[in-house]
């Protein structure tokens, strides 16, 4: 697709990262008869790929992986006619009403309209065993991966809302939730954090730190550090919760590039229609401001991101948006 003269190529929708939120963008702005080229790092998919099995995706029979689903939101991309290449984009500028796309192979783009999809990136502990062990016991979200480890033994790493909101969760699951915070006290609001600490399912240790999750075929234990002191506990999952961080900067103002409104935590902030505070960029997914974060809301801002790309292109020739 890029060839020849790609500086004089004026692409109706670019679509930045292609997980669920952007692939669904790309099928949805290709049957609106868009020109549409969704640029991906990695492969497409994104997070999604790493899910060993998808349960809670409406209409999607259990046992379906991450990447058989991945592989069919491409292919319906494709089939509609959307572009999807492996590029890293370097820069993203607005000149007039056109967006222009330095790509870091060289090429440069342009395009009416531009979906910002590039997800979030959970915050890793950096503890021996927590890549290795990732998606066999190891876990960033308690309701894709919860309901695998009913009735089991279960630690959650940390202490704010998001970490005292899904042990809550997973307490309906399993009597055996222990929470454990590396200082004396929550950071969550004080409501989650009673709940918490009233909750008999679970367990609260103050002070203490992951030093290691261990285990081959799955996680088996974990090594703990409390007030100096280190031992070994049986464990049957690990789940994660100490921080999201959306990949914002291509639009936050960094190295001279666009820069739109970002919250206090560094995520796009969006209107009803996905719009971003620059006219014509687009935010779907996990990389905007959402109060839920599961595969199934990123592909419906997709959707609409795409839809009222489309309208807002519409606009640009003089019809309503």
């Amino acid at each position: 697709m890029l060839s020849g003269t790609d500086a004089d190529l004026v692409l109706d929708l670019v679509i930045v990262g292609a997980g669920p939120a952007g692939l669904t963008a790309a099928q949805y702005g290709a049957r609106a008869n868009l020109s549409v080229l969704a640029l991906e790092q990695l492969s497409p998919g994104g997070q999604a790929l790493y899910i060993d099995a998808l349960e809670n995706y409406p209409g999607i029979a259990p046992g379906k992986t991450g990447f058989e689903f991945s592989e069919d939101l491409r292919l319906q991309a494709e089939g509609f006619g959307a572009k999807i290449l492996t590029e890293d984009v370097k820069t993203l500028n607005k000149e007039g009403d056109l967006f222009t796309i330095a790509l870091a192979g060289g090429k440069t783009l342009k395009a009416q309209a531009v979906i910002i999809a590039t997800g979030a990136k959970h915050r890793a502990l950096g503890v021996p065993g927590e890549k290795e062990l990732s998606g066999r016991g190891v876990s960033y979200c308690a309701t894709c991966d919860g309901p695998f480890f009913k009735n089991k033994k279960i630690f959650v790493v940390g202490g704010g809302d998001t970490a005292c909101v899904e042990a809550q969760y997973l307490s309906r699951l399993s009597n055996q939730v222990i929470l454990i915070h590396r200082r004396d006290k929550f950071r969550a609001q004080k409501a989650l954090a009673d709940r918490v600490l009233h909750n008999p399912n679970i367990s609260v240790r103050f002070n203490t730190e992951m030093r290691e999750i261990r285990g081959g075929a799955k996680v088996t234990s974990v090594l703990l550090e409390e007030n100096g002191t280190s031992a070994e506990e049986n464990a049957d999952a690990v789940f994660i919760f100490t921080g999201i961080v959306p990949q914002t900067s291509l639009v936050s103002g960094a190295d001279g590039g666009l820069k739109v409104e970002l919250d206090e935590a560094g995520y796009i902030v969006t209107d009803q229609k996905m719009a971003s505070s620059v006219p014509g960029l687009f935010a779907a997914g996990d990389v905007r401001i959402t109060p839920f974060r599961q595969v199934v809301t990123a592909a419906a801002d997709g959707a609409v991101a795409a839809h009222c790309a489309a309208a807002y292109i519409d606009s640009l020739k003089g019809e309503i948006y």
